[in-house]
């Protein structure tokens, strides 16, 4: 009886939070090549415990509904994951989570990988998938009781990258789903030791390679280096980085400055120490294991949080 008693517990203590899983496209995602039929890749780490995606090719977004909901905004989560993989829980459903358990609703993206063995046009694939999820919850504000002007993205590593380029190139939707009606500009972002330059400089090459395939030019660099990118509606933004990560931190700073040289608000915390891919792991020591404390505190600053 007391098993019985605790499965429910904390089947009820889930299902507060995650309620439903939305496939972001009627049918066959577009781009899918024809003929290709392949199962999703689920992997967890033998030594980590993080659940790792591959092979999507039905874009979805989970939705983390708040059981006590003070809040009318939203936030939709790109995890990271090189554009190799997505780390889904690791970087997405225990940030949903995170959010749900503050009042704030929170969809987590799992968005489509630049595999052009599955895909035509593969890099576009990701920015096209959160575009259209910044369209769905734009269109069904009234469903989940938010405000169409309060909806943010958030993004880790690569993810941070695509959360960068859907504040940047908003101005031009891309794929064969278009709505001209909608808009896709995210209102704020929040961007977790992101990739955000494709400039040899600073590049993460992993990211750079993966995204762009065998089409690495000269422009493509530019297009997708998001601190050339910035105009002076790219939405506000929190920033989260660490000094001794992999994905070098001048990244951010230059994000940050690119921010400032438009009088766009931002705000970003560098740590000296936290590696990469620290996200909420209950391991971290020090002062970075308080981002999320920061981060809490920036979204009540601009009322987007209790």
């Amino acid at each position: 009886m007391k098993k019985i008693l605790l499965f429910w517990f904390l089947t009820m203590n889930l299902l507060y939070a995650q309620s439903k899983v939305i496939n972001l496209y009627n049918g066959p995602a577009p781009g899918l090549k024809s003929g290709v039929s392949i199962k999703e890749d689920v992997k967890v780490g033998e030594t980590d415990g993080i659940t790792r995606l591959r092979d999507i090719t039905v874009p979805t977004l989970t939705v983390f509904s708040p059981k006590n909901k003070t809040s009318d905004a939203a936030v939709i989560i790109c995890p990271g994951g090189g554009y190799y993989i997505l780390a889904w829980d690791h970087e997405g459903t225990s940030i949903g989570e995170w959010f749900a358990k503050r009042g704030v609703t929170a969809f987590v993206l799992k968005y489509r990988l630049p595999q052009p063995e599955l895909f035509e046009n593969s890099e576009i694939r990701p920015l096209q998938d959160l575009q259209q999820a910044i369209r769905y919850v734009r269109k069904n504000a009234s469903v989940y009781k938010i405000s169409p002007s309060k909806i943010g993205v958030m993004g880790f590593s690569a993810g941070g990258h695509l959360a960068a380029t859907a504040s940047t190139h908003f101005g031009h939707q891309v794929g064969e789903i278009v709505d001209p009606e909608v808009s896709v500009r995210p209102d704020f972002s929040i961007l977790m030791y992101p990739v955000i330059s494709f400039t040899d400089g600073l590049a993460h090459l992993g990211s750079r390679e993966n995204l762009l395939n065998k089409n690495i030019t000269v422009e493509k660099i530019k297009e997708y280096s998001n601190e050339l990118q910035v105009k002076k509606d790219t939405p506000p933004a929190f920033l989260v980085h660490a000094i001794d990560d992999g994905v070098l931190v001048g990244n951010s700073i230059e994000y940050v400055k690119a921010l400032k040289s438009k009088e766009i608000p931002a705000e970003m915390h560098i740590y000296d120490k936290g590696g990469h891919g620290f996200s909420m792991k209950k391991s971290n020591t020090g002062p970075v294991a308080k981002w999320p404390d920061r981060l809490a505190e920036w979204m009540q600053e601009h009322n987007w949080m209790k």
